[in-house]
């Protein structure tokens, strides 16, 4: 599939979503980044020009996430915090208090992006726990509002039987799943994708010959090959990386442009069994 070649590195704050929210082309994922240690590498990362830090309920880091926030220097209006609704809680009570619970815990005034983690459709109580994040939102407690995991579908479900849609959607997008279709869907849509996984955690991905390649070709990292990779099929990659040196790496995409040909070798790395972890969201139940 051919996919139109575009800068590597768009000017911050491009994505754009319904609700007029505006995303960095890259963000920062905090999943196993806890206690003093964490919060040193997210303020480290917040100092090496990230603005977008996602966590969630289940990674157990949402008041590490607000001390480094808070221990940065940068106003808090410049920074996107987020965290995720996990599957024990869909029901509208208990995902409202939840909710209340994720911004106690990060000791902000309010959380800037609330996602569903997970839709899990055989439990069936998404849409419930949707209008939670719709009551939050109107509370002001989190400003803007979205999902992780989500199918057209699922995506589809939350208009008709509530009149709001999504603002984001993050899924798993890396070379061996790239996720075109979707990404077609959600660009349709207005939905903004973010990426999770982008580097294809647990796999030989970054020792594959074509980005070993390409990488060589640029004189850059098959890290960076990747992550520019996304940016230029308008995802919004979502790295982790304690190091200073490897947060700043991941963030400079600026120095060089994939080509046509690049992007279309990347894309065709796809794999039917692509996914990390085999996590269907049809099926996958993650409480």
């Amino acid at each position: 599939m051919a996919v139109e070649s575009k800068p590597s590195s768009p000017p911050a704050e491009s994505i754009g979503a319904v609700g007029g929210l505006r995303l960095p082309p890259i963000g920062f994922g905090t999943y196993q980044l806890n206690g003093a240690a964490g919060v040193d590498a997210i303020v480290t990362a917040i100092s090496n020009g990230y603005r977008l830090l996602d966590s969630a309920v289940n990674y157990e880091n949402e008041g590490t996430v607000g001390v480094a926030v808070r221990a940065s220097g940068i106003p808090r209006e410049q920074l996107i915090v987020t965290s995720k609704l996990p599957g024990r809680h869909h029901r509208y009570d208990q995902a409202l208090a939840t909710i209340e619970e994720s911004v106690y815990r990060t000791g902000l005034e309010w959380i800037d992006l609330y996602l569903i983690h997970w839709p899990l459709p055989r439990l069936d109580r998404y849409v419930e726990a949707w209008r939670a994040l719709i009551t939050a939102r109107e509370r002001g407690i989190v400003r803007h509002i979205g999902v992780s995991n989500f199918l057209p579908e699922h995506l589809q479900r939350l208009v008709e039987e509530t009149g709001v849609q999504a603002e984001v959607n993050q899924i798993e997008m890396h070379p061996y799943f790239p996720q075109i279709e979707a990404l077609a869907y959600h660009r349709d849509h207005r939905i903004a994708v973010q990426a999770w996984s982008p580097l294809g955690r647990g796999t030989d991905l970054l020792t594959h010959p074509t980005l070993l390649e390409i990488a060589a070709r640029h004189g850059v990292s098959p890290a960076r090959i990747v992550l520019a990779w996304h940016t230029a099929l308008g995802a919004i990659p979502l790295p982790k990386a304690a190091s200073a040196a490897r947060q700043r790496e991941n963030l400079d995409l600026s120095s060089f442009a994939l080509s046509e040909q690049d992007m279309d070798r990347i894309t065709a790395m796809g794999r039917a069994d692509g996914r990390v972890a085999n996590q269907d969201p049809a099926t996958h139940e993650e409480f």
